[in-house]
């Protein structure tokens, strides 16, 4: 994989040395003499996310108010959101990550693939301007929040499942947790019952992961 093929899928032009920096992690840059990393262009590129996202919310949702508004716009450029955006252009397999990272699966870790997409928008700005990054976010961020209860389940599918619970008049749901693994690499696997039953499951490399993804399935089995 080459960076022409990740700018290609981004349909934008973008310095190749500005994308080589976005997707230069910590780790990697450490071990290689202390070399820059993406973290500066991450600050920027939320920045900019956050400028882009609150311009469209606020223009596509008249009938939202302040609080409404924070809500969908906290949800698009909430960690979740980006790994999806992410994963959709398999940004995983750019990113230059350190040995440790890259043997505890860095490359399909969530704030690893959310800190290198809005690294990626930042280069993006700097390089081709307001108009590339807002390119992106267009193309692959504001899709994924565009109908109200993805834009939910994305950023507090908890919150949701148990307001549904609520309307269909059942119990709370009780989050069940076990993990495996070292510290160093745990991997974590949530069970969601409601009143007993078993309605969902789901895993992830974190706990709040793992019960976020077990109730994100357990919304679609409730929903039919």
């Amino acid at each position: 994989m080459t960076y022409a093929t990740l700018t290609n899928l981004l349909g934008i032009t973008i310095d190749e040395a500005l994308v080589e920096l976005a997707l230069t992690h910590s780790s990697y840059a450490f071990e290689n003499g202390k070399q820059p990393d993406n973290e500066r262009l991450e600050f920027l590129g939320d920045s900019v996310l956050g400028f882009l996202v609150t311009e469209h919310v606020y223009q596509t949702h008249p009938e939202f108010d302040e609080g409404q508004l924070s809500r969908l716009r906290n949800a698009s450029v909430s960690a979740k959101a980006l790994t999806v955006a992410a994963n959709q252009l398999g940004l995983g397999k750019f990113i230059r990550l350190g040995k440790g990272e890259l043997a505890s699966g860095g490359q399909e870790k969530s704030n690893i693939l959310a800190d290198a997409m809005e690294a990626i928008i930042g280069a993006a700005f700097i390089s081709s301007g307001l108009d590339a990054a807002k390119h992106i976010v267009d193309k692959f961020i504001i899709p994924i929040i565009s109908v109200e209860d993805v834009y939910l389940e994305t950023s507090e599918p908890r919150t949701v499942l148990f307001e549904l619970l609520k309307k269909q008049g059942r119990a709370d749901a009780v989050f069940e947790v076990a993990h495996v693994g070292p510290d160093h690499d745990r991997t974590f696997f949530a069970e969601v019952l409601v009143s007993g039953e078993l309605i969902a499951k789901g895993e992830g490399r974190t706990r709040k992961q793992a019960e976020a993804n077990a109730a994100i399935a357990a919304l679609k089995t409730l929903r039919g």
